[in-house]
């Protein structure tokens, strides 16, 4: 057996066509090589290359037409926005009118009209905004889902959009189809939330019956010395919510800091209440009930 001629330099580092094989000087056998995937038609990725959603997407722009852009969860996902794909080996892809619909083996092709899309580049790809895709995806996400997305472009560090931006796309979308679930879920979405899992909790706070509590409360003591950032407060009840990711219990710095600022928050009269990612199921029901029970001892009654 031969060895395996080298890739050229100029087509090793990324996704590449035929005709820019070719070029190389690739030949046809060599291009059917066990060191190169195909996922798309006329279109290599070295095996050096993970195949993750940002490798796909750069193979599948080797062919991509003009007309075309990536939409919905991969848009959204190009974003960094904390979507789940459902369809891992499918991309989102959407084509200008009158051009017809995209049709490829691994994508999901449909129509756009270019009023009222915002067009982009995220790391050389071309994308929908992240708003847009956010509203697209009310015709597949839960009202959940959509909330999570809807706090993450909002967000209190690097927000994307405002509120205002979201309130007027999503006007935008009367008489769309999902025009109803995405205005619900935007009277749920609040700003300046850290991530999925504390809005979650906030959800989750609510759904069970509880008051809906501030998001990130900064909370001092009496001479006016920052104590920390609430993740979720109730100030009327002294009650602090808080969702404490995994870099809370592996990081040792973190972790100390962590005791220390509990300390002072109870120093101070606030009680406070942490959840995990282990904390689900039953647990999950065990802990909001510690919530439910340190707002009715702190004086809220709920309501008949």
């Amino acid at each position: 057996m031969h060895p395996r001629i080298p890739l050229p330099a100029e087509v090793a580092a990324a996704p590449f066509g035929v005709a820019e094989g070719r070029a190389a000087g690739l030949g046809r056998s060599r291009m059917s090589g066990g060191d190169l995937v195909r996922p798309f038609h006329g279109v290599r990725v070295p095996t050096s290359h993970p195949l993750d959603l940002e490798t796909r997407c750069r193979a599948y722009q080797q062919r991509m037409r003009s007309c075309e852009i990536f939409t919905r969860s991969t848009a959204a996902a190009i974003h960094g926005l904390p979507v789940t794909l459902r369809d891992e080996a499918s991309l989102d892809v959407g084509a200008f009118v009158p051009n017809g619909v995209p049709r490829s083996a691994g994508v999901a092709g449909h129509l756009l009209h270019l009023e009222g899309v915002s067009v982009g580049v995220v790391r050389g790809l071309p994308v929908v905004s992240a708003i847009d895709a956010w509203c697209q995806l009310a015709t597949r996400l839960s009202e959940r889902e959509l909330i999570v997305i809807g706090d993450a472009l909002v967000r209190r560090t690097r927000p994307i959009a405002t509120m205002e931006e979201l309130t007027a796309a999503v006007s935008h979308q009367a008489g769309r189809r999902g025009c109803r679930l995405l205005s619900r879920a935007l009277k749920r979405v609040r700003p300046r939330t850290d991530s999925p899992a504390e809005t979650l909790l906030r959800l989750d706070l609510v759904e069970f019956g509880l008051p809906e509590p501030e998001v990130n409360v900064p909370v001092s003591d009496r001479h006016g010395r920052l104590i920390g950032i609430a993740d979720l407060a109730y100030r009327e009840y002294r009650v602090i919510v808080e969702y404490d990711g995994d870099h809370h219990r592996t990081d040792r710095v973190q972790n100390a800091r962590d005791v220390d600022r509990v300390d002072d928050l109870v120093r101070v009269g606030w009680r406070v209440i942490r959840f995990t990612a282990a904390h689900v199921g039953a647990r999950r029901v065990e802990r909001l009930l510690r919530v439910r029970q340190a707002l009715i001892a702190a004086g809220w009654r709920p309501s008949t």
